[in-house]
């Protein structure tokens, strides 16, 4: 049975983003990047929110948006890294449709991170150390909470964002 909404989880580099593109052009589903919608609620990036406020602060705004986003149908959402770190938000996700868990080891994420500008500008450290350190230290954390949340793990290892998607949308049983 298909899945109205496709949630995509996942530490910062997995490639929610972009293979929610590619996953709503396969489909003709919407997709959406949960962490603009932040941004644009909070009138701000998320660094600067961080700066401004707190975590626990933009975590608040992240479960609205998390809330208002699981109320659409069709649609692919791709997840901030810690939107799961609530339990009401994995309850939502779980209930709106298929949550897609995509990963990577830390050395590849720490790699892909940085190589895109617009994440390090846009995204704060969560740890005084930053960098490898911080990652393997959140993904320690928040693996056990992605596993727990997810209805589908992918591994996205040396492979291309086609076939990333392509395996989701075999896995969940949608026409291509």
């Amino acid at each position: 049975m298909a899945a109205t909404t496709i949630a995509l989880i996942g530490y910062r580099g997995t490639g929610k983003t972009t293979i929610a593109r590619l996953l709503a052009l396969r489909l003709a589903y919407d997709w959406v990047d949960a962490d603009v919608e932040v941004e644009l609620a909070i009138g701000m990036s998320i660094a600067e929110f961080f700066e401004q406020a707190s975590e626990e602060r933009f975590r608040e705004v992240e479960a609205r948006v998390v809330a208002e986003l699981c109320g659409r149908a069709r649609t692919v959402l791709a997840l901030g890294g810690g939107a799961v770190l609530r339990d009401d938000n994995c309850r939502r996700l779980s209930d709106c449709g298929a949550v897609v868990w995509l990963r990577a080891s830390a050395e590849t994420l720490q790699r892909r991170i940085g190589h895109d500008p617009s994440s390090l500008g846009r995204r704060p450290n969560l740890t005084n150390y930053g960098g490898q350190s911080e990652i393997e230290a959140l993904l320690a954390q928040r693996e056990p909470i992605y596993r727990a949340c997810a209805t589908l793990e992918v591994d996205t290892e040396d492979r291309t964002p086609d076939e990333i998607a392509d395996e989701i949308v075999a896995a969940l049983g949608h026409a291509g």
